[in-house]
């Protein structure tokens, strides 16, 4: 699957948080959005870290998970990169 993350945590510290935990799966595309391909593990890791380090009376984090066939339409204007995924299909 192929996951993308974003998020608007008011707090600091529990920004950076957040963000060292979901580099440990998905690489940085903006500064407050992460993405790439990812197993059921690194997908539950994603959940479990956005539950842990926000606080949702006050931050919200959106995770979505698109197929191939919406990676292929995915279109990047200015600074991007090519993705490839792990069975080497490019997708960008």
């Amino acid at each position: 699957m192929y996951l993308v993350v974003s998020y608007d945590v008011v707090s600091n510290r529990r920004r950076a948080r957040l963000a060292k935990r979901l580099k440990n799966d998905l690489e940085r595309v903006q500064k407050s959005v992460f993405e790439g391909e990812a197993e059921e593990a690194a997908y539950g890791r994603v959940l479990k870290a956005a539950r842990e380090e926000i606080d949702p009376a006050e931050d919200s984090v959106r995770v979505y998970i698109l197929c191939k066939n919406c990676m292929r339409n995915l279109e990047v204007v200015g600074t991007g990169r090519s993705w490839v995924t792990m069975d080497g299909d490019e997708v960008l």
